[in-house]
């Protein structure tokens, strides 16, 4: 693998992500949260495949009382993903190891407060309780203000990351995801040449389907790690519960090719013009037929594959 870029170090539980320490694994838990049992399971299940940081949602008080109890069920680092519920950090900061925040949520509840007061107290929270961050940046779910400048993803970013700074912590990785394998490669490029200190998360959001979303994901990914970006990766597949060790499964596919100095271009995949974006499986999803939707959707839609058109199918309310 190409040298990577010379990041910090952060500790997330029992590993480690960037300062040269090998690529971490990531997945994330499909069940519903507030299922222990079920959910406990799926985080040992992904730690058993390869998972070094399994994420679990939390957007209810119900979710955060659940994760008390999961954490005490498995050994797997634990990460938790806020959305628009940033004051549960409090809650779960006890149970975890990192915080992923979008900052582009943070704009739509409790809009008195500034984003930066409510990431002051978020970083105050996981100081407090021996916690790593993630500034999760979404193509998705951009602040307003931000949404018709140029390169949204990218002012987001940097603009998160330098207030993280000037507050004294630093103990954060970034991720600047987009469902468009070439945005992802360029605003991680561009990311990495800004601040080659921060640890960035790669992966490409709301990929799809295997195959289509591991060569989506391998597009983006093994261009990118092969130029030594990147320090932990997820591959983001819409799949069933049963089967979420299949994104742990096409990241250590990713990870040995680039070691092999194997890297997909675009070159090598013409994908059909036909474009189904869905969203990764995950306890947002509101209906289990989500997946099976998804599959109905690309089944049905098979006679238009050379034409340019993108199909969306999202299952919940943050996509």
């Amino acid at each position: 693998m190409t040298k990577r870029n010379p990041t910090r170090k952060i500790k997330v539980g029992s590993t480690f992500i960037g300062g040269g320490e090998p690529v971490v694994l990531q997945s994330m838990c499909a069940t519903k949260t507030v299922d222990v049992a079920a959910t406990a399971a799926a985080a040992e299940l992904l730690r058993d495949a390869g998972a070094m940081l399994v994420r679990i949602a939390v957007d209810t008080p119900s979710d955060a009382e659940a994760l008390s109890e999961i954490r005490q069920r498995t050994t797997a680092n634990l990460s938790v993903d806020l959305q628009e519920n940033w004051r549960l950090a409090e809650r779960v900061a006890p149970f975890v190891d990192k915080i992923r925040y979008n900052p582009g949520h943070l704009h739509h509840t409790e809009t008195e407060m500034s984003w930066r007061e409510k990431v002051k107290r978020i970083a105050a929270i996981a100081e407090t309780n021996d916690c790593a961050l993630r500034v999760g940046v979404n193509c998705g779910s951009l602040a307003p203000n931000q949404v018709s400048a140029d390169d949204p993803i990218f002012i987001s970013a940097l603009e998160h990351t330098q207030y993280l700074d000037s507050i004294g912590f630093t103990r954060y990785c970034v991720s600047l995801k987009s469902s468009n394998a070439a945005a992802v490669i360029a605003v991680n490029r561009r990311f990495a040449a800004e601040r080659p200190d921060v640890p960035l998360h790669l992966g490409v959001t709301e990929a799809g389907m295997p195959p289509e979303g591991i060569m989506k994901s391998r597009l983006a990914l093994e261009t990118l790690l092969g130029e030594g970006i990147g320090d932990t990766i997820r591959v983001s597949l819409t799949v069933p519960n049963e089967r979420k060790t299949e994104e742990i499964q096409a990241g250590r596919m990713i990870l040995d090719n680039v070691s092999r100095g194997i890297v997909l271009t675009e070159k090598d995949w013409q994908p059909q013009r036909l474009n189904i974006v869905s969203c990764p499986s995950c306890a947002r999803v509101q209906n289990s037929a989500f997946v099976e939707l998804a599959q109905r959707v690309r089944e049905a839609t098979k006679f238009a594959s050379g034409l340019p058109i993108t199909i969306a199918v999202m299952g919940c309310r943050v996509n």
